[in-house]
């Protein structure tokens, strides 16, 4: 089930954010590079921030009322455009078939909202690129981004258009 999340639950987004992406990044990430992300992109006060802005909206994934994955989407990104900022599933969520199911909500969502392309970015050497190819997405840039502290993202640009 999918469920939207309130700043309430904060703590539990910060909790999926650090189990998700020490599996996900593990081998991708240094350590120090990780730890750096997860406090600059899940502090309390970022968290806070999306939560009242109004196009920027969270999402729970959750299974027998356990939270495996969570979503974070900003409609309006661009014009028609939702960016798909955050869609994380700790490791034991894997291979049920959630991903498939968060994206088809996502692009249900999108459209409930009047735009009709979705854009993304993901690590060049993530698997779930893969996985975004197979849901209709498509690579229309890469990207490197200075994040501050001698660290970078080398991304792929993704997007699936209506």
């Amino acid at each position: 089930m999918i469920v939207k999340a309130t700043i309430d639950q904060i703590p539990v987004i910060q909790e999926l954010a650090k189990k998700s992406w020490k599996t996900t990044y593990h081998n991708i990430l240094s350590k120090e590079q990780l730890e750096y992300m997860l406090q600059m992109m899940y502090s309390e006060s970022v968290l806070k921030t999306h939560f009242n802005h109004p196009n920027y909206l969270y999402y729970l994934i959750e299974d027998h009322d356990v939270f495996l994955g969570f979503i974070g989407i900003e409609f309006h990104y661009e014009d028609k455009t939702t960016k798909l900022h955050r869609i994380y599933f700790i490791q034991e969520a894997q291979g049920k078939g959630l991903g498939k199911k968060a994206l088809e909500f996502i692009k249900l969502e999108t459209q409930k909202q009047g735009d009709n392309r979705i854009v993304l970015t993901v690590n060049k050497n993530n698997k779930a690129k893969n996985f975004y190819i197979k849901q209709g997405f498509c690579v229309y840039d890469e990207a490197v981004f200075d994040i501050g502290n001698g660290f970078v993202m080398d991304d792929y640009l993704m997007e699936w258009v209506l």
